[in-house]
């Protein structure tokens, strides 16, 4: 793979058991590039090994006064800096290639496994540490994976100038075979407490960043409250952290660094001072001498490649090792991944027209119908959308068999059959469209099938054009999302922040996550781009919460409008939605409470009435508000709306 090759067309399966093996994958993944680089290496560091023996060869020449020999060894020496010019320069490029290759490799699987998780990703894991991974850590993995043929090449080198001197001096050759082998492993003692103090420099550095991130992505509401400096005090402490533990992190390489030329150094004098003493008594002559001492300084530069990957290793395995993490988490859970991997043929897709349900609570959403969930718990909420999209997230067993297979009143009965038939089973479905199961669908089938607009939706920067190029049926178009969304004031806006020159409102561009924009502005927006896609089912939690009540209900009626004859699914607690669906159901401790229209269940489900009203429990007790006042502030804002 060379780097115009770039992205890998499938970057291929991680095998994501551990930070070690995951290594181990890719390095097999560029067996290779790293033959490529092992060889242009060995070509280089032959050429390093030689040159003491070339330079010794020509003190002898010297000494013996033989010309002939010594235009020979001036041959011999041009040719050995040619191999070590030219393979310098292709491992350079080889090794680097290997670097970008890798690095790129990493980041395609993490950007595939960002697609294939969504929202659920930073549910899972702390996004300071998503954005370590696809930042730092693959620099230092495709560090590690770029040292280990230089490594290699050099440990080749090293082995041949012990062996040359064995041969050409082995006096001073037993001397150096001895040394070089303790020079290299000294400092091994000393890596666990330097990879120990790194990993602590880490991890305040992740917790740094995901400081940071929430800070700016919420510095409008902290300024708001005047929480600015706060925080900012709490990133400047976090700060001085990592600060220190670089410092001591830094110390510990250091002082490794020092041994790797201390030890170099001792055994250096050692050789002159043991040389000069057999020069002297005549045992060796000095082209010997001079060639054991080039060949001892020579080795100060292959030994710098141990250290070198000794340090790839303990930075590159932490980081190897978040990475799996990462990509080791599946959008279903693992019982259900093996049951998928085992099955030869792929699950086929519902049939149109087919209802929603969910088996862990009992919901179920009728085909063509406009159903609001109302949860107690927003987090319920959260969870609900992500599974009801075919992303179920890593939660506690559903319930008991039995609570499992209540279908809600109404439930068809191929529905309820399928309930009864897979709820029992060891990692079984959890929501159904049409009686398929969706987690057990292709990813790609699941999404087009089911859209889930969490309540924190992203805008892109780019123009509004470009917002909406999203794949859709083409029955909806964007001027009639953008009309049921009410972003009239929305295109207003951005028409007049736009450059002079743009005179349509959707070639106006957006900052990043649409920072320029009030939230209730931003949520329009989103709402506006799911309404285009028109998906079979369409699942919005909370799509109003930021907007005002009069725009909630021209909201509510023009979603209604639009999506007539579609799915719908809304988890709200909004009495301005609830009161335009169809049905409403009651979530309540993780089961079906109640099924109904919003003022039917305001007069029948205190439960119901407690969590849209937010009445209280003296309020209850007294018998609750009073309905007609309620419905005639509906029926007000309808009238005004």
């Amino acid at each position: 793979m060379q780097i115009s090759d770039l992205p890998y067309p499938d970057p291929g399966v991680p095998d994501a058991r551990s930070g070690s093996r995951f290594l181990l994958w890719l390095g097999r993944g560029q067996l290779g590039g790293q033959l490529k680089s092992l060889c242009w290496g060995m070509l280089h560091f032959s050429g390093v090994a030689a040159l003491p023996y070339a330079v010794g060869l020509g003190v002898d020449a010297v000494v013996d006064h033989e010309p002939n020999r010594l235009l020979l060894v001036g041959a011999l020496l041009l040719a050995i800096g040619v191999a070590i010019s030219v393979g310098d320069a292709m491992l350079h490029r080889t090794a680097v290639t290997n670097w970008i290759t890798a690095a790129a490799r990493v980041q395609q699987l993490l950007a595939r496994k960002t697609a294939e998780l969504g929202s659920a990703l930073t549910r899972r894991v702390a996004a300071g540490e998503v954005v370590a991974v696809s930042t730092g850590d693959v620099e230092k993995i495709g560090w590690f994976v770029e040292a280990v043929s230089r490594f290699l090449a050099a440990l080749f080198s090293v082995v041949l100038v012990c062996v040359g001197l064995l041969f050409f001096a082995p006096e001073l050759g037993v001397v150096v075979a001895i040394g070089v082998p303790l020079i290299a492993l000294a400092p091994l003692p000393l890596l666990p407490r330097a990879t120990r103090r790194a990993d602590v420099q880490r991890e305040k550095a992740g917790k740094a960043t995901e400081l940071a991130s929430d800070t700016v992505a919420g510095l409008r509401v902290l300024r708001g409250i005047g929480g600015e400096e706060l925080f900012l005090g709490r990133y400047r402490e976090a700060s001085q952290e990592v600060r220190k533990a670089a410092v001591r992190s830094a110390r510990m390489w250091a002082l490794i660094s020092a041994i790797q030329v201390l030890l170099p150094g001792a055994l250096m004098i050692t050789v002159v001072w043991y040389g000069a003493t057999l020069v002297s008594d005549g045992r060796i002559a000095v082209g010997e001498l001079v060639a054991a001492f080039s060949a001892v300084a020579t080795l100060l530069y292959p030994l710098r490649h141990f250290q070198e990957i000794a340090m790839a290793y303990s930075f590159s395995r932490p980081s190897a090792k978040r990475a799996a993490r990462v990509l080791s988490l599946n959008r279903t859970d693992a019982v259900a991944a093996a049951d998928r991997a085992a099955r030869t043929e792929p699950v086929r897709a519902p049939a149109p027209g087919g209802d929603l349900y969910d088996l862990r609570t009992g919901l179920l959403a009728p085909a063509g119908r406009f159903t609001a969930v109302v949860c107690g718990d927003p987090d319920l909420a959260g969870r609900l959308a992500e599974r009801l999209g075919g992303h179920p997230m890593d939660e506690a067993a559903a319930s008991d068999a039995g609570a499992e297979a209540e279908a809600e009143a109404g439930a068809t009965a191929p529905v309820a059959a399928t309930v009864e038939t897979t709820a029992d089973t060891a990692g079984a479905p959890s929501v159904l469209l049409g009686g398929v199961a969706l987690d057990e669908l292709d990813l790609d089938t699941a999404r087009t099938l089911v859209l889930v607009q969490d309540k924190d939706p992203v805008l892109l920067s780019g123009t509004l054009r470009e917002l909406f190029d999203v794949p859709a049926s083409g029955a909806v178009e964007s001027a009639a999302a953008l009309d049921a969304a009410q972003c009239a004031d929305v295109l207003d806006a951005l028409l007049q922040s736009a450059p002079d020159g743009v005179e349509d409102p959707m070639d106006a561009r957006i900052t990043e996550r649409g920072r320029s924009l009030s939230g209730g502005q931003r949520q329009r927006l989103a709402l506006a781009r799911s309404l285009v896609t028109d998906p079979e089912v369409l699942v919005l939690d909370e799509p109003t919460s930021a907007v005002d009540s009069h725009t909630e209900a021209r909201i509510a009626d023009g979603v209604a409008a639009l999506r007539a004859g579609r799915t719908t699914v809304v988890l709200a607690s909004s009495p301005l939605l609830l009161d335009r669906a169809d049905r409403v159901v009651l979530i309540d401790e993780g089961t079906v409470a109640a099924v109904g229209t919003h003022r039917d269940l305001l007069r029948s489900e205190p439960r119901y009435r407690a969590v849209v009203t937010r009445e209280t429990d003296e309020e209850q007790r007294l018998g609750g508000l009073e309905l007609t006042e309620l419905e005639e502030v509906l029926t007000e804002i309808e009238e005004s709306a």
